[in-house]
């Protein structure tokens, strides 16, 4: 495994890591996922990646059951959550205080660990001032329940006002933002956010490097019924492939043809490439494709610029 710093901090976390969105109680069962995380965690992947929203937190759950029962070291491993939607009353949803707070021992309980590596805003919330969220992270860096926060699907403008206020009330700066990133999800990372890599360093864990499957080349001719887009709750997957270029896609299957290795290998080297990216997240409903998707880091060096570019 390659490790590349988060961000402007110190931490240093895996360039692949596992996530549990979408897979964990939906996909895989307990045994399952146990097999896949204990895999990775032998791999070299420390970053695993959950949020309250995930399976309306029993992937939380889940994952510290896995972790307790693996025995683990605290000293070995970084474990994230976000906060967001954590539930349907008003108390329950956004980026308030108290919220943030709730949200936060909520996930110390459901993941059994007395702090929280890595900390998300999972959305903006324009309901509350981005003053009253960065005071509420402070605290709990304070606190010792976090260690880093940050955000999650933020504009730069929004970002950037968040390291300002920071500065200006001499509070704790994000050191992470998690966008989506893949061949198809470009103009954020390579754009909007380029400001932000260059004044702050900012560190991003991305997911979706396989754009929820499509990369792999396995819905070029349909959806498979045991896909993550027939999953109850992520409709909203399946109506974005109606936007989706095949063609792009099958091209990059050729690519990876001519390369002898598989599609979505491919793909995680093509986000690898970005050095704005301090880790990408990567997400399997069975040990097959996470020991397929891992062994892109060793062939990383099959990729030369010109296929990049090509790309």
């Amino acid at each position: 495994m390659k490790y590349r710093r988060l961000g402007s901090s110190g931490l240093k976390v895996s360039a692949l890591s596992f996530g549990s969105w979408v897979t964990f109680v939906n996909q895989l069962d307990e045994s399952t996922a146990t097999n896949c995380m204990d895999y990775a965690y032998n791999e070299g992947v420390n970053f695993f990646d959950n949020a309250e929203a995930y399976a309306n937190g029993k992937s939380e759950k889940l994952m510290g059951n896995i972790i307790k029962k693996l025995k683990w070291t605290r000293d070995t491993y970084i474990v994230s959550s976000k906060v967001f939607w954590g539930g349907e009353k008003p108390t329950q949803i956004g980026l308030c205080k108290k919220h943030i707070h709730d949200a936060c021992n909520a996930a110390l309980r459901r993941m059994k660990v007395n702090y929280l590596d890595l900390f998300f805003c999972h959305r903006p919330d324009p309901e509350t001032p981005i003053l009253e969220t960065i005071y509420a992270m402070n605290d709990l860096i304070t606190q010792g329940k976090i260690i880093y926060w940050g955000t999650s699907e933020w504009s730069a403008k929004e970002i950037e006002e968040a390291f300002k206020l920071c500065k200006d009330y001499n509070l704790r700066c994000p050191t992470m933002e998690q966008p989506q990133y893949n061949i198809l999800h470009r103009d954020r990372m390579e754009n909007e956010y380029q400001s932000l890599f260059q004044k702050y360093s900012l560190g991003t864990t991305i997911w979706s490097p396989l754009a929820s499957g499509l990369l792999t080349g396995k819905y070029n001719d349909g959806i498979p019924s045991k896909s993550r887009l027939n999953v109850k709750g992520y409709e909203w997957l399946r109506e974005g492939m109606e936007n989706t270029n095949f063609k792009t896609i099958k091209k990059v299957g050729e690519i990876a043809r001519l390369l002898n290795i598989t599609q979505s290998q491919l793909a995680i080297i093509w986000c690898l490439n970005n050095i704005n990216v301090s880790s990408v997240i990567l997400g399997a409903s069975n040990i097959k494709q996470l020991k397929e998707n891992l062994e892109s880091i060793n062939i990383i060096e099959n990729i030369d610029s010109k296929i990049i570019e090509k790309i």
